[in-house]
């Protein structure tokens, strides 16, 4: 690494770590305003405190890690040019992208970041932080069982068991299967069903297996035996469950820590969605996949601004960034709703600001150059 770029990273990091070190405190000072009390009261340890801390922040993090780029950017920006230092570049023959370079590809790195938080922590460890939170930070609590329910419309199954906190279906404990009759609706009125219950069911090689099962039909609230599930065996295997345990997790999870594919997942699954609720649905999928591309863009229009700190005056710069940036958030939130109505499809909706602001992004960046 060449001795410039090591010293515009160095300058660039160093109020990119303040910048999101503040707002991470006032997010943790926020939330403990509300938890403080029984956080002492509960006691959960370090570990645990700290973990739900990161779980209850990370889904602000697609919006905070912009807006501290763009902070950042503004500040080595304006520095480089109160001190002349982009001028002395320049007349050594550096070329003005050789400059920007890292301040670009530090926002390509956290934009891979946001779309690990959203991908793998947030539907992970987020959820786990609201259930601490409900739990009143009882981490003895989490231990205990959660029930789940899944409804298999097309295969007319449903689903009743207990699942570990650790949000792995593989194993589930008093588990209720209840079947109705091919071509018979799912719900209370169907006259005729099969019910099958067990204390223990795992999921191995694809295949759902059941401990000491017993089956019976029902019908008009008399139960006969099911003479072709042995009662009380001690393991039996239902190859007709093709439910997957991703599935019954997902059922179980709220959308707004879902991962994009398991909110792929849940809208193929559910047909029955009224036009609207998919369409809002569908736009949130898209606005989450393209979500990391916010931290390129703001980082491409905060660096012009961030010139116009030096050569013009501190006042314009930023408050042209400000605008720019609030403006961008602001027509998203005009395409969510135009999303919503279906007045635009749910991907042009989502990638309609990145595009507008790119472009102006790229303008600015060129007049620049």
């Amino acid at each position: 690494m060449k001795i410039l770029t090591r010293y515009i990273l160095r300058e660039f990091c160093v109020p990119l770590f303040y910048c999101l070190t503040g707002f991470i405190s006032i997010y943790v000072l926020f939330e403990l305003f509300g938890s403080f009390s029984k956080l002492m009261a509960a006691k959960p340890g370090f570990v645990a405190s700290v973990t739900y801390f990161a779980g209850y922040f990370a889904p602000f993090f697609q919006w905070m890690a912009p807006a501290c780029l763009m902070l950042a950017t503004l500040y080595t920006m304006w520095r480089f040019c109160r001190n002349s230092e982009i001028v002395a570049m320049r007349a050594s023959g550096i070329g003005f992208f050789t400059i920007v370079k890292p301040v670009l590809a530090m926002s390509v790195l956290m934009a891979c970041a946001v779309a690990w938080v959203n991908e793998s922590y947030v539907p992970r460890y987020s959820s786990w932080a609201k259930q601490l939170k409900d739990a009143k930070f009882e981490v003895g609590a989490m231990g205990d069982a959660k029930g789940i329910l899944f409804v298999n419309e097309k295969a007319g199954r449903r689903w009743q068991a207990d699942m570990p906190k650790s949000r792995s279906a593989r194993a589930l404990e008093n588990v209720r299967v209840t079947v109705r009759d091919p071509g018979s609706v799912l719900d209370i009125s169907a006259r005729r069903e099969r019910r099958i219950t067990s204390v223990r069911a795992v999921f191995k090689g694809g295949q759902w297996y059941f401990f000491a099962p017993r089956a019976v039909w029902c019908e008009n609230g008399v139960e006969t035996p099911d003479e072709s599930v042995p009662q009380g065996a001690g393991l039996w295997c239902f190859p007709e469950f093709d439910e997957r345990p991703e599935e019954l997790v997902r059922e179980n999870c709220e959308w707004g820590y879902m991962s994009t594919r398991d909110r792929l997942g849940y809208l193929k699954a559910h047909d029955g969605l009224d036009e609207r609720t998919r369409r809002r649905y569908r736009y949130d999928v898209w606005a989450k996949v393209v979500a990391p591309l916010a931290c390129i863009v703001i980082t491409l229009f905060a660096i012009p601004m961030g010139i116009a700190t030096g050569r013009q005056s501190v006042s314009k710069g930023i408050i042209g960034a400000l605008a720019m940036f609030f403006a961008f958030y602001g027509l998203s939130i005009l395409c969510m709703v135009c999303a919503a109505r279906g007045w635009l499809a749910p991907f042009p909706a989502a990638i309609l600001p990145d595009i507008v602001f790119l472009a102006l992004g790229v303008r600015l960046f060129w007049k620049n150059r």
